[in-house]
């Protein structure tokens, strides 16, 4: 009897810790981006090693809020966009307080690159404890975005792109490979400069 007690304990123990690591990921998460709601590019990491730089960027699909004529449909996989142009996906949130600082600089970009890129935004907030699908939503049209946008529903993702901060921006080339990452928020300049390398390989 006293074994069958300590055998259910350490199973409500198990069951707690697996809850842990998630959760601790997600205050981990919001804890960066609400302290890292300035523009202010010493704050953020290019090319850290967690990039993965020349690695192929790990696939996932994505359901799409707006942009579905630029990408090919209301749910892609993002593999499915490799080709010509390379890719700059921008991971956010709609309570995400640096997010929304950076999104004018992002809108700005895609007007002037949308024939040489393609920008994608994919929200993150269901992960990260910094709102939901609607809430996004609302940032996009209160913002006046019009680059594609959308959201994913593989948690994997998190850890697959190393995401540490909210928001995280991923370089990726035409062929697929990650080119480069920036951690937190970035503007206009860093998205030319980056995107320009990746045209010129």
């Amino acid at each position: 009897m006293a074994d069958q007690t300590i055998s259910h304990k350490n199973n409500r123990k198990r069951s707690k810790l697996r809850w842990l690591v998630p959760l601790a990921l997600v205050l981990t998460v919001a804890a960066i981006a609400c302290g890292n709601s300035t523009t202010d590019n010493s704050q953020s990491i290019v090319g850290d090693e967690s990039s993965s730089s020349g690695e192929l960027a790990p696939d996932f699909s994505v359901t799409m809020f707006q942009g579905q004529d630029v990408v090919g449909g209301d749910e892609v996989s993002l593999h499915s966009l490799f080709g010509d142009k390379p890719i700059v996906l921008n991971f956010w949130a709609g309570l995400c307080p640096p997010c929304r600082a950076e999104m004018p600089d992002l809108q700005e970009f895609y007007d002037k690159f949308e024939d040489r890129a393609i920008l994608l935004g994919i929200d993150l907030g269901q992960f990260t404890g910094l709102g939901n699908q609607e809430e996004a939503k609302e940032l996009l049209a209160e913002l006046e975005i019009t680059y594609p946008a959308g959201f994913t529903e593989d948690e994997s993702v998190v850890r697959d792109y190393q995401v540490l901060g909210m928001p995280t921006t991923i370089f990726i080339d035409a062929d697929g490979m990650i080119f480069n990452k920036w951690t937190g928020a970035l503007n206009g300049s860093v998205l030319e400069e980056k995107t320009l390398e990746m045209l010129a390989q």
